[in-house]
C-alpha cells in the first residue's frame, strides 16, 4: 500500500462509523498560534481530535538554537497519539483548512514513528468538506485510548551539519517549499533573515495543488518533480522550508507521484540562520 494516500470528503463521510477510525484536525496558522484551537471549538468534523502544531506536533523552541517548529519528543508525541486512540492498525485521516500543509506535517510524523499504512490526508481539507455540503460538529470526540508504539527513523532526517557537508555535491537536490519571494530573499515576514540555503531550488508547496486546493494527479506531480530532480537520484533529495512544516507537503506529494520517501531537513531555514557561519544565498 502506498505511504501517501488521499481520502475524499465523501469517502470519509461513508467511513465515519467504521471501527478504528481516528480523525485529526490539524488546522493552524503561522501568524496566529490560537487559530487552530479556536477554529476547532467553532466546529470540526464529527469525532475529530485537535492536534496542535506547536503543542502536539512540535517541541518547545530554544531561541538561537532550534527552528520555529522543532520535531516533538517521540515519547510525548506517542502519548498524544495514544490519547487520541491511535493503534498500529488504526485508519488515520488528517485534515486542515485545505492546502494540507499542517496535515502533511502530522502525516510525516506518523511515518517517522513507523506508522506508514492506513494514514491519509483529506484531499482539499475542510474547504472541500464544506463544498461537499457535509456538516460540522461541536461535540467533543469520544474514543478509547490507543496503544500505538513506534520509534523515530533517523534516516528520514538530515541535520544542519550533515546538510552543510553535502552542499555543492552534484547529486544533491535541495527543495525549498516556501513562496518565491521568500526564497529569493525579497521579503521575509516570519524569520529575521531572508534568503535560502545555497544550491536549493524553489519548489513552492502550493504548486502541488490544483485551483480547488486538491492534489494534482500523480502523473502531473511526477512531471513536476522529475523536472526538479533532473538526472539526480531521489535518494539524495532533501526537502526544507521555513520551519519543517510545508516541506512535508512536498515529501507527501513526491510519494503520491510514486517516489520513495525522501529526507527532511527538519530545522529548515529558521534553524539554519541561527548560526551565522552557515552560508546563505538570495536571488535565484
Amino acid at each position: 500500500m502506498p505511504i501517501a494516500q488521499l481520502t475524499s470528503p465523501r469517502q470519509l463521510a461513508a467511513r465515519m462509523e467504521r471501527p478504528g477510525l481516528v480523525i485529526l484536525d490539524c488546522r493552524s496558522s503561522l501568524e496566529d498560534g490560537d487559530y487552530g484551537q479556536r477554529s476547532y471549538a467553532e466546529g470540526h468534523i464529527e469525532g475529530a481530535h485537535f492536534a496542535d502544531l506547536a503543542r502536539d506536533l512540535s517541541a518547545e523552541v530554544t531561541r538561537g538554537v532550534t527552528g520555529r517548529h522543532p520535531l516533538p519528543q517521540p515519547g510525548r508525541l506517542l502519548a498524544r497519539l495514544q490519547a487520541w486512540g491511535v493503534n498500529a492498525d488504526s485508519e488515520v485521516v488528517l485534515y486542515d483548512d485545505g492546502p494540507g500543509m499542517y496535515a502533511a506535517r502530522a502525516w510525516w510524523l506518523l511515518a517517522w514513528l513507523g506508522k506508514r499504512e492506513g494514514v491519509s490526508l483529506l484531499d482539499g481539507g475542510l474547504k472541500a468538506w464544506h463544498t461537499s455540503g457535509l456538516p460540522l460538529s461541536l461535540d467533543p470526540p469520544a474514543s478509547e485510548p490507543g496503544h500505538f508504539s513506534g520509534k523515530p527513523d533517523p534516516h528520514m532526517v538530515v541535520s544542519a551539519q550533515q546538510l552543510q557537508e553535502r552542499l555543492g555535491q552534484g547529486d544533491l537536490t535541495l527543495l525549498d517549499a516556501r513562496a518565491v519571494a521568500r526564497f529569493r530573499g525579497e521579503v521575509e515576514p516570519i524569520d529575521p533573515v531572508a534568503g535560502h540555503i545555497p544550491g536549493a531550488q524553489c519548489a513552492v508547496f502550493t504548486d502541488n495543488l490544483d485551483a480547488d486546493g486538491r492534489f494534482l494527479a500523480p502523473e502531473k506531480l511526477r512531471e513536476r518533480f522529475a523536472a526538479l530532480l533532473g538526472q539526480r537520484p531521489i535518494s539524495e533529495l532533501v526537502a526544507y522550508c521555513g520551519s519543517g512544516v510545508t516541506a512535508c507537503h512536498n515529501l507527501f506529494a513526491l510519494c503520491l507521484a510514486g517516489y520513495p520517501l525522501a529526507q527532511l531537513y527538519a530545522g529548515s531555514w529558521s534553524e539554519w540562520i541561527t548560526d551565522a557561519q552557515r552560508p546563505r544565498a538570495t536571488g535565484e
